[in-house]
């Protein structure tokens, strides 16, 4: 296997646009989202490298605006998952076959192709089909996806240089092969960028794939699969499919030559999907990989000795960026009482300026949530709250769906921190408070640790070393990635290798090469240069 590993370009994170009022870069973003939302998109099936259009048309609506039609997409059928299963297995050999220097320079192109003609296309693709603002969509679906492509080409280089120790008289060697079979991807709506990472990372190192995007996602997963082929990906290495989820999991979970599944959604999903795994366990010819990174109920705590400016900040940004729809949203905070009332005085200064709307204005920092029942969800939990005698609303809540489905950001504050808000998965703009006596730090630590099953993102707000060293080591297992003084949102390829652990996953790391050992066979060899003639050992005399 050639190792030309200088020859691979650097990988550094993508520059993010700051799209500055008057900005060119904003010009001609907001120029193409118009264009594309008074468009009419078709978007059909990829199966091996041929679009597959349906009888089954399914009309596709923007969140920000639910009477706007701006196409539609191609409904798949159970025939459609066994063709792209097929097409998958019939590509395997000649992508195996590939050397990685040609497979990682089909990424690297579509990288390129994100970072410059695409890049308009693929941000207002977001922010039409997924309502994200021109910052969320620019260190999205651009920046982040670039990096997993450029990031992910250098992690592939390091691994493969990775070889063992020979002793005199052998070589020993390790060959990174592909796993045995086919991969499914299985993608949410809510990162672009983790669309496009999970399918491309495991074809990357030799894999092919079936890959099922959200159908909330399609019009952006049309780009990807644009660009893909554009940067010379050949047919049937990567086959998008829309079909059903429970059947289509229950179809190619069921398949002998299933390999491994790559999967970002809910926990229910994933776990449903594991136990199907399990019951199919003796049909497989290999035992499958299961990467998993699914919900979150993720905390921020202060400290009584915590920067009151900085905890609201992070609380507003970490709580109310992309609607609260990150993994990684600040959901639950645990306040000091001696800190809450300035804390919520800095809060309720910087929501009252919230702007809420369509992307198409720039200056919006809110925007829709992703459908009805995420509308109707939020609206039940805030609802409650003020119907409650152990909750209220103390900021926000109040919500319309008029046009699209706008949640305003609130924040709810309770007394009991068992309270709904603050132990169930909500995945909207909505943060939940408990506010604990300063001297019960300890035991706050221990409430943190112990309200919810998840564990994939928190953080510690604290001016004491001491405290944060405390809340280190008494937090350690409920969240794998940990914030220190900075919101729990925003992991970045190559610098906070991202997943958790409990019911969020299998903490796999994505922007890391841990991710991408797992989709890897590796076969230890050792070649002896001078032959035993005989079988005595020295000891035998």
């Amino acid at each position: 296997m050639s190792k030309a590993i200088s020859q691979v370009p650097l990988a550094v994170n993508e520059p993010v646009n700051s799209y500055e009022p008057g900005s060119p870069e904003v010009k001609s973003l907001i120029d193409t989202y118009k264009k594309m939302w008074a468009e009419k998109v078709e978007i059909p099936m990829i199966i091996n490298g041929k679009e597959v259009k349906t009888d089954n048309k399914v009309q596709l609506q923007s969140p920000q605006d639910h009477t706007h039609d701006f196409g539609f997409y191609y409904q798949g059928g159970m025939q459609h998952v066994d063709d792209a299963i097929n097409a998958a297995l019939a590509a395997k050999e000649a992508w195996n076959e590939l050397g990685w220097e040609q497979r990682a320079a089909i990424f690297l192109k579509a990288a390129d192709l994100l970072a410059g003609p695409y890049r308009d296309v693929i941000n207002a693709a977001t922010m039409i089909g997924q309502s994200k603002n021109v910052h969320q969509a620019e260190i999205d679906s651009a920046c982040e996806f670039i990096d997993f492509l450029r990031f992910n080409v250098e992690f592939m280089t390091e691994m493969y240089a990775e070889q063992p120790v020979s002793d005199n008289g052998i070589w020993n060697r390790v060959e990174y092969r592909p796993l045995e079979g086919f991969c499914f991807a299985v993608t949410p709506f809510n990162f672009t960028a983790i669309s496009g990472n999970l399918p491309t990372c495991m074809a990357m190192l030799g894999n092919v794939v079936v890959w099922k995007p959200s159908d909330k996602q399609v019009y952006s997963a049309k780009v990807i699969m644009d660009v893909l082929i554009e940067a010379g990906l050949p047919a049937g290495v990567i086959n998008m499919i829309f079909t059903d989820g429970k059947e289509t999991a229950e179809k190619v979970l069921a398949h002998r030559d299933f390999a491994g599944l790559h999967f970002t959604g809910s926990t229910k999903v994933f776990q449903g999907m594991w136990k199907m795994i399990g019951d199919n366990i003796h049909n497989y010819r290999t035992y499958p990989r299961i990467v998993g990174e699914t919900g979150g109920k993720d905390f921020v705590i202060a400290h009584p000795s915590a920067n009151v400016e900085a905890v609201a900040t992070a609380l507003v940004r970490g709580a109310f960026e992309y609607q609260g729809q990150k993994c990684s949203a600040a959901s639950r905070a645990y306040v000091p009482k001696s800190l809450w009332a300035d804390v919520k005085k800095v809060m309720e200064a910087q929501m009252s300026t919230i702007k809420i709307g369509s992307p198409e204005d720039t200056s919006n920092f809110v925007n829709a949530v992703i459908d009805k029942n995420s509308f109707e969800k939020c609206k039940g939990y805030i609802d409650r709250a003020n119907a409650s005698g152990e909750a209220t609303v103390a900021i926000g809540g109040k919500y319309d769906d008029a046009k699209g489905w706008f949640v305003h950001p609130t924040v709810i504050e309770t007394t009991n921190p068992q309270y709904e808000s603050m132990v169930e998965e909500i995945f909207g703009p909505i943060l939940s408070v408990f506010v604990y006596e300063d001297q019960d730090w300890k035991e706050t630590l221990k409430l943190v640790d112990s309200s919810s099953p998840y564990s994939l993102t928190g953080s510690v707000f604290s001016q004491d070393r001491y405290a944060i060293a405390e809340a280190y080591k008494a937090l350690e297992n409920a969240s794998g990635n940990f914030y220190i003084n900075d919101k729990p949102t925003g992991a970045v390829v190559g610098q906070q290798p991202f997943g958790g652990g409990r019911a969020s996953g299998t903490n796999d790391k994505a922007g890391s090469k841990m991710n991408l050992l797992r989709w890897t066979s590796v076969r230890s060899v050792k070649e002896t240069f001078v032959s035993p003639k005989n079988y005595k050992y020295p000891y035998l005399g």
